[in-house]
């Protein structure tokens, strides 16, 4: 069965695929010929903003908000007192496409004039913002491969992330110089600084001991005034020329650096465009907020200043009114009408919610629950609907501004229950997307045509996949849906790993193809569905697969955790859990009148709590229709915190299996298989 009557993409009918494969499939509109660029002439990351700059030079380009203020209270947490630090913000301050490329051309000559050449690697490890995008646009002007390292990196993570390509120049910001400082001895290579922020963040002896080390350091402002005073006409690269080493997040042992070449980025944007170019109208609106050192937020922010769309800056600590104070938070502030996240920031949403109704006491929750049925069964576009919106899901849309129209998934599988919740009380079209850092990100797009759950979408015109046996866990490409491995190939695919040939052979063929390591299927619609992960299938006793990955997903929308990692052993026949404790369960406890003690390790030690938690993580599961062999066996709750920092979650915030294990390890012994 079709959906709309679309079939999203077709089979090649060359060659012929070989034994334990199936045909490729392009996107139905360039199954002749793969797209390579937007349009003739834009060839290198550095025509971008050039062009949008030369169309629009009036129009707003990014916007921001400076920070007036921190402000501190004390809270009340259980038998203990907290301080709280929240922000104070201004309201957004606007730069156009002209502008925006004049900082980019001054911050391009200040590269130059301080040594940076085609030859030389820059380092960007510092949180999203206007700045980001200043110095790796300067970066693209000048020739420079740009390197990423996450603002979320220890020294560790950072120290590898600049010797391994012997990185020339970093920046920074004012809040970070502590950990640059740290490393800066062991990176001999660095010989240029430059930070960003106020005085009173930098940490103490930070500067004086990077400078000790032979750096020349510089604040933003003042580069930015050198690059004013020694101009440099720009030195555009070739289209094969390497435009940035995108580092992972290292989810399986030191970060790789992924080689992508202007070409790369440049194919993502015209494949991007192609599909989602109905969203980027002159009056959509971007809020930009996830890190930019992760591939999918750069390729969709590159899209936006292509298409000329206004793109304001936020954090993840400032999206919401609940962390800021005397001012709303930024997605009220700048009143989006597209957005983009990860399942992470879904869920914070979608619980946000929930907790909101839940407080506003049993009345409210039921009439939430009858609109929210009646509008899942007459669906988002009939009368009735529009009446619930304007009346019930006001409150809920105004909370995100109220302008938001469409919401872009990327990173990870969202669980369907999220986003057919989120459908519902929230934004209209939740698309999916899914791409890797190899494949310059997004590689399969679900238009809005084609919404519905559980489909990653279609392959981007630059690419074309094909699905490869994975005979131990009965993937066949010639099974009925077709399923297997996904591989994918066309412009937008990295040529590998800088200076790991060794990784680069196991993950790329001879002929350009990039092994995913992701199991997919293809439906009727020509659209594919991700199915399980080769690295997090399990074998449990009794024979059969499960797939780690996709239940957390699915897991993680239960209301009483805020993070979930799954373990299975193959002596097992059920997998086991450990969770992040959430807020709510002090709420869930005393509506259901289970004692758990009073503070909140004591309540992740309580048995009745346990025992309350996987009854309802396990009615979650059952409700999206896994086998009992999917269902948890049992739980461990943890109460602190899972962070980068501690190194329970990766830089991109996906749970870390092993150091979680290797935490638990006599608590998991104790209670399982």
């Amino acid at each position: 069965m079709t959906h709309h009557g679309i079939v999203g993409s077709v089979e090649v009918s060359w060659p012929e695929a070989p034994k334990g494969e199936g045909r490729a499939r392009r996107y139905y509109r360039t199954a002749d010929k793969l797209t390579e660029r937007p349009e003739e002439g834009i060839n290198v990351v550095a025509d971008i903003l050039a062009h949008s700059a030369r169309l629009w030079p009036q129009r707003s380009a990014v916007g921001w908000r400076d920070t007036i203020r921190m402000v501190e209270e004390e809270k009340e947490e259980i038998k203990e007192t907290k301080k709280w630090s929240y922000f104070e913000l201004s309201d957004y301050h606007y730069m156009t496409y002209s502008e925006l490329a004049a900082l980019v051309k001054d911050a391009g000559s200040a590269l130059v004039e301080t040594g940076h050449s085609k030859d030389t690697i820059f380092n960007i490890y510092a949180s999203t913002s206007v700045h980001w995008q200043v110095m790796a646009n300067a970066c693209a002007s000048q020739s420079v491969t740009f390197a990423t390292a996450y603002d979320s990196l220890g020294s560790e993570g950072l120290q590898h992330s600049l010797a391994e390509p012997n990185v020339y120049g970093v920046f920074t910001n004012a809040s970070l110089l502590g950990t640059v400082a740290s490393v800066i001895k062991k990176t001999p290579t660095v010989k240029v600084l430059i930070y960003d922020g106020k005085d009173e963040d930098v940490k103490k002896g930070s500067l004086e001991t990077i400078q000790e080390a032979g750096v020349k350091v510089l604040h933003y402002d003042d580069f930015l005034k050198l690059g004013k005073e020694k101009p440099h006409e720009p030195n555009h690269p070739k289209p094969e020329d390497i435009a940035c080493i995108m580092y992972t997040s290292g989810s399986t042992g030191a970060p790789k650096g992924v080689l992508l070449s202007n070409a790369n980025i440049i194919a993502t944007i015209s494949g991007v465009e192609t599909l989602l170019g109905e969203l980027l109208t002159p009056d959509a609106r971007f809020i930009a907020f996830l890190p930019l050192a992760h591939i999918f937020e750069f390729a969709v922010e590159m899209t936006i200043l292509w298409v000329g769309v206004p793109m304001g800056y936020g954090t993840v600590k400032t999206l919401t009114d609940a962390s800021v104070r005397n001012c709303v938070g930024d997605m009220r502030a700048f009143k989006p009408t597209i957005m983009c996240g990860v399942p992470a920031v879904w869920e914070l949403i979608r619980k946000g919610i929930m907790s909101k109704v839940r407080a506003g006491g049993a009345l409210k929750q039921r009439v939430f629950n009858i609109a929210f049925f009646a509008k899942s069964y007459m669906g988002p576009h009939s009368i009735v609907s529009k009446i619930l919106d304007a009346v019930v899901f006001k409150a809920v849309k105004e909370a995100t501004g109220g302008q938001l129209k469409y919401a872009v998934n990327g990173g990870a599988a969202i669980a369907k229950e999220t986003q057919s919740f989120l459908q519902t009380a929230l934004v209209p079209n939740l698309i999916q997307g899914y791409g890797m850092t190899e494949s310059s990100a997004l590689s399969f797009i679900l238009p809005p045509s084609m919404l519905q759950t559980g489909v990653v979408g279609v392959p981007v015109p630059s690419i074309e996949a094909k699905l490869v046996d994975f005979p131990d866990a009965n993937y066949f490409s010639t099974n009925s849906p077709p399923q297997g491995e996904v591989w994918i190939r066309g412009g937008s695919i990295s040529k590998g790993y800088f200076k790991r040939d060794d990784v680069t052979a196991e993950a790329f063929t001879d002929d350009g193809w990039l092994k995913t390591g992701d199991i997919g299927q293809w439906n009727a619609d020509g659209t594919l569905s991700i199915i399980d992960r080769k690295k997090n299938l399990v074998k449990l006793a009794g024979g059969e697969y499960i797939a780690l990955e996709r239940l957390e997903s699915i897991y993680k929308s239960c209301g009483l955790v805020s993070n979930i990692c799954l373990i299975a052993d193959t002596n097992a026949n059920k997998p086991m859990a450990v969770s992040l404790y959430e807020a709510n369960l002090k709420h869930f406890l005393s509506d259901k009148s289970i004692s758990g003690g009073d503070d909140l390790e004591a309540q992740c030690q309580s048995d009745a709590v346990r025992k309350a938690v996987i009854a309802e993580l396990n009615a979650v599961g059952k409700k999206a229709g896994l086998k009992p062999l999917e269902t948890l066996q049992t739980i461990i709750l943890d109460a602190e915190e899972w962070t980068p920092q501690n190194g329970l979650l990766t830089a991109a915030n996906k749970v870390q299996r092993k150091p979680i294990q290797e935490k638990f390890k006599e608590k998991i012994k104790a209670v399982y298989p």
